[in-house]
């Protein structure tokens, strides 16, 4: 898909769709080195903060991604149309561990624009970040209680923000560029 540069501070986007409604494809690594993986999201937000603009991730322990996202200053965040569905839903349910879940998938890894960590060809938008902070979530500084429902093994996400460094969109995102 031809996607086309969005200047960040005239990106718009309904975030709450992005995220829990249409998930989106976090990759790391680095793609010239063929030394990345991927995971589908649905937790994480955009923003401003420390005079940057961000986007932060939520990734547990256990995935396979999470070993990408401690070895490599740099993510992506992707978005797809509907009819990708299935394949993200492949590529948050498998490791990269265990099988060429990309492969399986049916998407394309290509270069990012600005970062190592690939971006997708089957893309509608591209969100290029640049790890600027982390922290461990700490059970005891959940106010309310009923969070820890989410995690029955203790297995607390780290939380990584991102500065965002580009953006570029087609589809449904073309109106920004």
């Amino acid at each position: 898909m031809q996607r086309n540069p969005i200047p960040i501070f005239q990106f718009l986007s309904r975030p709450f769709d992005l995220s829990d409604k249409g998930w989106l494809l976090l990759a790391c690594g680095d793609f010239s080195a063929r030394d990345y993986n991927c995971m589908t999201i649905s937790w994480g937000s955009l923003g401003f903060v420390w005079g940057r603009p961000f986007a932060q991730v939520f990734v547990r322990p256990q995935r396979y991604t999470y070993q990408f996202m401690e070895k490599y200053p740099t993510f992506t965040l992707s978005a797809f149309t509907n009819e990708y569905r299935q394949a993200l839903d492949l590529l948050g349910g498998k490791s990269g561990r265990d099988s060429d879940k990309l492969a399986e998938a049916g998407l394309t890894p290509v270069a990012a624009s600005s970062v190592a960590a690939p971006c997708f060809v089957e893309a509608e938008l591209v969100i290029e970040c640049r790890k600027i902070y982390w922290s461990d979530f700490d059970p005891t500084h959940f106010i309310d209680q009923k969070i820890d429902r989410n995690y029955p093994t203790q297995d607390y996400h780290r939380n990584y923000f991102g500065e965002i460094l580009a953006i570029s969109g087609a589809g449904r995102f073309a109106q920004n560029a």
